[in-house]
């Protein structure tokens, strides 16, 4: 066939009616277009609230009272809660349609969210969880899985799911949640915020849905660490005021070993702050592990011999599978009834988890008791009043949104046994973002002692700023190709410095930070700490050239601009020491030396 017939084949005639049809057809296909495209911005839409919430609706704040009352606490504050928590006039859900339609309305509301009322907050709604208080993941297949802002494509953790998203994409200032094996702390580290779990049994679960009440607490989310202080007073019912205590930390080195972060984004973010904060000690490392099994001998019976089980964490699976044991033994008296008279729909994963709470025999059940008995006093007497231990939050990653391996043994064991530490001891525990590391946000977490709330919130306040200034400098640094963070040598020189600053050799500090800034001049804190060893010597000029220095690297080095200021005073450079400690007291507002400092100096400027 030639060329020329060829094209006559596929040539299109003149034909009125044929372009008529091809006009309707692609009109056709243009409509289909739009309307997908109104489909897919119709669920977008849907989606604005992240996934977050099962229900929403507005309860206003109890007035605020005529002056001169002081202003609300939470005035101004919005909260969501967790579908645990009564609400007067609606059904408690539980995160479980079957829950929901078996249930009257809720009399009263939860004793906790008449707090929060009572102090100013306006709570916003009810929030997706796992069903019944159980998972970790935050997937719900009845309501969805909320998406996780930090990371949309990985669960956001739970069972505290919902109230953690509401925070993280700020569609509330805070949100409650409950914290039974870790359904606070875990969703807060997978979604880059901070969560609290407090000291077992010290606000009260009146009101609230239970799962297992000898691991149950409420719990808490904010993204700001003033909220989550402010929420804590009210939830807590703190003294405003307490003497300051001597912050000694506690480094559980063999847990760090599980996780995949590398310390020096974790254990060496909060060792450096520690370092410029005033009352801090430097953290002393402990084999928390070996330590558990020797102070927690009840544990024994619990024990699994597997050569597999990497360091530190057989004691631990062991205090979990105890901690897991407990939380179906309770489950079981609370909720068998129900769940054999309705057979509720469930979700894979926690039909399994429900099956085995019911159906799982429960013998000597005081040894369960015992070990949460000696788990206590095994922290209390390590930690004391002026303790905290550092502790990964979790060891992995967030999983992908619904991955097919499901829940691997291997990523409950490792979530559980960290999370086991605070619910089997019923000590305080905080999670606190630290950034990213893969893409993944990643956390550390904070352990006090029973009854330590205010003594970690206020930990948490007083040091958040500088974590988060290090976090953005370990971020901006190159990858360190030893992942287990080891000092270079210009960080052991300050190391040495430090050790002979302490030990009151002036002129040694001088001679090791001197060396430590010759291998490393970027670095703003070797600068400031030859300027504190100066200021011992009373070589005044040469402390105030070392601390502009370093804040010419780091202009939010508040110990920087303090020394500077000491150095300026001493040479009677009054007004331009005043700017520094001003300077000083923008950053760091509760500062009690600088303030004393600005109120001495603008009495020599008069």
């Amino acid at each position: 066939m030639s060329k020329q017939s060829k094209l006559a084949k596929i040539s299109v005639p003149n034909n009125p009616k044929l372009w008529l049809v091809i006009g309707i057809t692609v009109a056709g296909v243009l409509i289909l277009a739009e309307t997908r495209r109104r489909r897919l911005r119709t669920r977008y839409l849907i989606k604005e609230d992240f996934g977050a919430f099962i229900q929403r609706f507005e309860l206003l704040p109890f007035p605020q009272p005529p002056p001169p009352a002081a202003r609300l606490t939470l005035a101004g504050l919005t909260f969501a809660v967790k579908d645990v928590f009564d609400i007067n006039d609606y059904v408690t859900g539980f995160g479980n349609p079957d829950w929901k339609e078996t249930h009257e309305i809720a009399g009263k509301t939860a004793l906790v969210v008449t707090s929060l009322l009572k102090n100013g907050a306006t709570c916003v709604g009810k929030t997706v969880m796992d069903e019944l208080g159980f998972g970790i993941t935050g997937e719900n297949v009845h309501y969805g899985t909320p998406t996780n802002p930090r990371m949309p494509s990985r669960v956001p953790g739970g069972s505290s799911s919902g109230s953690a998203v509401a925070v993280a994409s700020e569609l509330a200032d805070f949100a409650l949640g409950t914290d039974t094996v870790g359904c606070v702390r875990i969703p807060a580290s997978f979604c880059g915020i901070l969560g609290f779990r407090p000291s077992h049994g010290v606000i009260s679960t009146l009101g609230v849905l239970p799962n297992s009440q000898s691991l149950d607490t409420v719990g808490w989310f904010a993204r700001d660490p003033s909220i989550l202080h402010h929420v804590g007073h009210v939830l807590l019912q703190l003294k405003l005021v307490e003497l300051r205590r001597t912050r000694r930390f506690v480094v559980a080195d063999d847990l760090f070993q599980l996780s995949k972060v590398p310390q020096q984004k974790t254990v060496h973010v909060v060792s450096r702050v520690t370092e410029k904060l005033s009352g801090y000690q430097q953290p002393k490392s402990l084999n928390f592990g070996q330590y558990v099994a020797s102070n927690v001998p009840s544990l024994k019976g619990f024990s699994e011999q597997s050569t597999n089980l990497q360091n530190g964490i057989s004691t631990l699976k062991a205090l979990s599978s105890v901690m897991s044991l407990l939380q179906r033994y309770e489950f079981k008296t609370n909720h068998e009834e129900w769940v054999k008279s309705v057979r509720p729909r469930l979700g894979p994963d926690v039909s399994d988890r429900v099956l085995a709470a019911i159906t799982t025999p429960h013998e000597n059940i005081k040894s369960l008791y015992k070990v949460r008995t000696e788990m206590r006093a095994a922290i209390q007497n390590l930690l004391k009043d002026d303790g905290i231990l550092v502790v990964p939050t979790v060891a992995d990653h967030p999983l992908k949104l619904n991955s097919k391996k499901g829940l691997s043994a291997e990523f409950h064991d490792r979530a559980f046994a960290l999370s086991s530490i605070a619910s089997m001891s019923g000590c305080c525990q905080v999670t606190i973002p630290l950034g990213k590391h893969e893409d993944c946000p990643i956390s550390v977490s904070f352990v006090a002692c029973h009854g330590g709330d205010k003594f970690l919130l206020d930990t948490v306040l007083d040091m958040y700023s500088s974590l988060q200034e290090q976090v953005s400098i370990v971020s901006n640094l190159p990858p360190s190709p030893d992942t287990n963070g080891n000092m270079d040598a210009s960080e052991l020189l300050k190391e040495k410095g430090n050790a002979a600053f302490k030990g009151r050799q002036w002129n040694k500090a001088v001679s090791y930070y001197t060396e430590a800034i010759k291998m490393n001049e970027s670095n703003g804190t070797y600068y400031c700490n030859r300027a504190a060893a100066y200021l011992e010597l009373a070589c005044f000029k040469q402390a105030e050239e070392d601390c502009s220095k370093a804040i010419s690297l780091d202009k939010k080095a508040v110990k920087a601009y303090m020394r500077r200021g000491t150095a300026r005073e001493s040479l009677m450079f009054y007004k331009e020491a005043l700017q520094d400690f001003m300077h000083a007291l923008v950053l760091e507002p509760q500062n009690k030396v600088a303030n004393l400092a600005e109120k001495r100096l603008r009495k020599l400027i008069r």
